[in-house]
């Protein structure tokens, strides 16, 4: 049975206990960056390796993702501005540890293509902090890899 965590707002993606954040230049264009990860919700399974199945519920207002070793996430956007801004929060999870959790994925225009920010945003016990701020080079990582594919799959 998944734990709720505590419902926050876009407010909590500067004042987490722990930020994380990690920016990539893409060539492809915001919108279609955009369409990928707000509107092609099952389509985050084909280019970011730790999710394995992905799909939208309420018409988009909510997610469910399914993560590489068996956790699954309920979520809720937060923010969803065309070609600018998808943002949504954790609002259960099976995952220990964690208290609140969000995360905002911002599109700026960079020449013909897409600087893609990703801010990771959590709260919770001690030893998960210790744990989030000990996985930053993996999730910024992870982050590269994804938008690399990402970009191959739009750009092809």
């Amino acid at each position: 049975m998944p734990r709720r965590l505590r419902p926050v707002g876009l407010d909590f993606l500067e004042t987490a206990p722990v930020r994380l954040v990690f920016a990539r230049e893409v060539r492809a264009a915001p919108d279609a960056v955009y369409r990928a990860l707000a509107e092609d919700v099952p389509g985050w399974a084909e280019w970011f390796a730790a999710v394995t199945a992905a799909r939208p519920l309420d018409d988009g207002a909510r997610r469910e993702i399914r993560l590489r070793g068996g956790t699954r996430l309920e979520e809720t956007v937060l923010a969803a501005e065309k070609a600018r801004v998808y943002a949504y929060r954790v609002d259960a999870t099976g995952a220990p540890g964690p208290r609140a959790l969000a995360e905002e994925w911002r599109l700026v225009p960079a020449g013909d293509g897409t600087r893609v920010r990703w801010t990771f945003a959590a709260d919770g016990s001690a030893p998960f902090r210790l744990v989030v701020k000990a996985a930053r080079a993996g999730l910024g990582r992870a982050f590269r890899d994804a938008v690399t594919s990402l970009d191959r799959r739009l750009t092809r």
